[in-house]
């Protein structure tokens, strides 16, 4: 054995062309597979084969494997993509398609009216229907003969190749009929059944199977094309995302305004954001202030407020005033284009049960070979009419169907993590949607995850004869903007969001700091001081007080002219979300634990006030870690919620990693799931929805496989028509993908939230 380290491996996304089901995905699966160190996985709904090889093996030299199993292929070319022109070629494949199935509409309803209703057929009939049928069977199923005669070049045999065979056969039948079996003869008359009758003919003449030769083409064409754009819908959401980039972008060089493609934007620079635009890439407000609707970036269902300071994502819209905003963040680094690239990998991934079914697709077609073989050799052998052993023949190979088992998996996946993103939800693929299904222990972080993550005003109380509430925050926040302590900080801040622009604070005067005991001035001619407390206080204030200490929170009194007039509750708050979505995860059955580096009593008060029995605080990184693997040890799925470098060794030991989308990247890289949103509650959202897709996934394989085990033993045994054998198998593919479809418009259930008083009434 030679020594050295193992070659370094990357990965290519290739758009294939020309696959039309499971077999086909089988097939170029295993040809880019041959290729040393390449290990494949081709997903039909979407047409991209995604290959992991080794560098000396370059993407041309995959591409041409890919060819050579007879497909088209192409590398992606980010210099040429544009979403419009990609909707052009789209759109000019889909009339395309619908011309064709137009002219092959146009032809075969007359032969197929003719053929079942033996009332309409005059005299010579059978001739019109024979040069109507005759460009149906050549050029109307042109496609599914170059795709089938390609594969026989390869030696392969996939969906295209049993319906060019179930049209060549009945085609040919019919032919023979014509001219050699006393079917041409004037004044013929055919009766109609949708069970074939096993009678050769009436009055010896050979039946013909026109309708069934113009019948298949003309259903999967149909099929085909609503197929294809269900599909489509499928992948809304995507395109969605990559219609959110902005192309060109508004700055202004001192007062001159100009507009520059969104590539010649750098961090640091500035740029507008004018009423009703899409904010072009991620930054911070610097000047301005308006009301941001983002909920086609992070799924966030009200506008949020922005002003100087705040961040704002790319894509989102502006709805109010004038924004100018500094670049945090351009190109592949901004959460637009991350979300993208999520939700595209996330499409890209194959589930383990679309495995198992791209194996048996693999070898379905050749099996339906044989038994379509097996049923005419057994019809002839048994002394059967050769008219009806071409018909339980040509019925096979009509009615079997992979392209239902390749397409079960992927469109629902498609779906699902395209809602999912709406929903502000980003899984990595589908091995992150099973586990998500299997969840029954979440461990959440409290900083960050559970709580807002930094200092705020939880509570202002005041006495009963004092200054109201408003004008308390407006007097402490004069004094405190002096300050540059995390507490004054946070007093101010609130101070200016109740005020909401109304008026600015006061000025302050002969301002004074106490290192310890806090801040001190003149505003507007009354002495305003915010210390600790360190006194008697009246009853209300008292008891603000105790609730403050009970909570883990830092109070603070005001005092006015020398009288104590409030008490200001500051500290790390809940997030408004936070206990719903874990009492939601509880009613899912999920065990909600918290994990946190916090001090015990902080930890304790925010998980009474959530409802959660365990605790662990004062955790290092490793602790977290070592109750992970804990969990688990006792048969638990666990996963790890939390938004810090110290979360990322737990978050990749879970079962599943859960990141916050405001959290680091460590954190998000290490995650198997990115809640996008500022809070958790769409984790109950995401457990609900992997079920409901993991559900669809094994109806629609339940329908695949059950429809293959009816339908093929019904067409062996001469009790299926061709034509209605078409028409089946071109509605099961249908059906799968419409099934998918619902998941594009699932809605999370509101269920009902009870308070921790509620639940300890009701004995919850």
């Amino acid at each position: 054995m030679t020594g050295g380290s193992a070659p370094s491996l990357t990965v290519t996304d290739i758009t294939v062309g020309g696959m039309t089901c499971a077999a086909c995905v089988r097939r170029v699966e295993k040809k880019l597979s041959g290729l040393e160190g390449v290990a494949a996985s081709v997903n039909l709904a979407t047409g991209v084969a995604r290959v992991s090889h080794p560098t000396d093996v370059g993407p041309q030299e995959l591409v041409t494997a890919v060819e050579q199993a007879g497909y088209k292929a192409r590398l992606p070319d980010p210099a040429q993509a544009d979403e419009d022109q990609e909707d052009d070629e789209e759109a000019a494949a889909d009339r395309a398609e619908r011309s064709r199935l137009f002219v092959v509409a146009l032809l075969s309803v007359p032969v197929i009216v003719l053929s079942m209703v033996p009332a309409l057929q005059f005299r010579n009939w059978q001739w019109l229907c024979f040069m109507l049928a005759a460009p149906v069977a050549a050029w109307g199923a042109w496609p599914f003969h170059e795709r089938a005669a390609r594969g026989m070049r390869h030696a392969a045999a996939t969906m295209d190749s049993l319906v060019s065979l179930g049209v060549v056969a009945s085609f040919a039948w019919s032919v023979y009929a014509l001219f050699f079996g006393g079917a041409g003869r004037a004044g013929m008359r055919m009766p109609f059944t949708l069970v074939p009758s096993g009678v050769d003919g009436v009055d010896g003449v050979a039946h013909l199977y026109l309708e069934a030769a113009v019948g298949v083409p003309l259903f999967v064409l149909a099929g085909r094309f609503l197929e294809t754009r269900a599909r489509r819908g499928t992948g809304a959401a995507l395109r969605s995302l990559a219609r959110l980039s902005v192309k060109d972008v508004a700055v202004r060089d001192g007062r001159v305004e100009r507009l520059v493609p969104i590539g010649q934007l750098a961090v640091g620079d500035t740029f507008l954001v004018r009423p009703g635009e899409r904010v072009a890439t991620d930054g911070v407000v610097v000047e301005g202030s308006s009301a941001v609707d983002q909920a086609l970036v992070t799924g966030e269902s009200e506008p949020v407020e922005a002003g100087p300071g705040d961040a704002v994502v790319g894509g989102a819209v502006n709805a109010g005033g004038l924004l100018t905003v500094r670049v945090t963040a351009v190109g592949a680094d901004t959460q637009l284009a991350r979300i993208t690239r999520m939700v595209t990998d996330a499409q890209a991934g194959k589930a383990r049960v679309q495995r198992l079914a791209d194996s048996v697709a693999g070898v379905f077609v050749p099996v339906v070979l044989a038994l379509s073989v097996t049923t005419l050799g057994f019809w002839l052998g048994a002394g059967a009419q050769t008219q009806a052993a071409v018909t339980a023949c040509v019925a096979v190979l009509v009615v079997a169907c992979p392209c239902a088992l390749g397409l079960a998996t992927p469109t629902a996946l498609m779906a699902a993590t395209g809602r999912g993103a709406q929903l502000g939800v980003l899984v990595t693929g589908p091995q992150a949607l099973e586990g998500l299904r299997h969840l029954d222990t979440v461990v959440l972080d409290k900083t960050g995850t559970l709580t807002s993550g930094h200092m705020s005003v939880a509570r202002v109380t005041t006495v009963p004869d004092g200054p109201d509430e408003r004008e308390v925050l407006r007097l402490a926040a004069a004094v405190e903007d002096a300050s540059e302590h995390p507490l004054g900080r946070a007093i101010t801040a609130h101070a200016r969001r109740t005020a909401d622009g109304a008026e600015p604070l006061p000025v302050v005067e002969e301002f004074g700091a106490t290192p310890g005991r806090g801040v001190r001035g003149r505003v507007e001619g009354r002495v305003v001081e915010v210390t600790a407390v360190a006194e008697e206080l009246p009853d209300p204030l008292a008891d603000a007080l105790r609730s403050a200490e009970d909570a883990a929170q830092t109070a603070v009194q005001v005092r006015v002219d020398g009288a104590v007039v409030a008490v200001i509750a500051v500290g790390d708050v809940v997030r408004p979300g936070s206990y719903r979505a874990v009492d939601r995860l509880r009613r899912l059955g999920v065990r909600p634990v918290l994990a946190t580096g916090d001090r015990e009593a902080p930890a304790r008060a925010v998980a009474a006030q959530l409802g959660i029995d365990t605790v662990h605080a004062c955790c290092s990184p490793e602790e977290k870690t070592a109750l992970v693997t804990a969990l688990q040890a006792e048969g638990r799925r666990v996963a790890v919620v939390g938004d810090g470098v110290n979360d990322a060794a737990a978050l990749a030991t879970a079962d599943l990693g859960i990141a916050m989308g405001a959290g680091t990247d460590v954190a998000i890289g290490a995650a198997d799931v990115t809640l996008v949103r500022g809070g958790i509650e769409a984790l109950a959202d995401a457990v609900r929805l992997s079920r409901t897709t993991l559900a669809t996934i094994r109806a629609n394989l339940v329908w695949a496989f059950g429809y293959n085990v009816v339908t093929v033993p019904l067409a062996m045994v001469g009790l299926l028509y061709p034509m209605l054998a078409a028409a089946a198998m071109s509605v099961s593919s249908v059906l799968v993908v419409v099934n998918s479809l619902r998941l594009r418009t699932w809605q999370p259930a509101p269920g009902r939230t009870h308070t921790p008083r509620q639940r300890a009434r009701a004995g919850l």
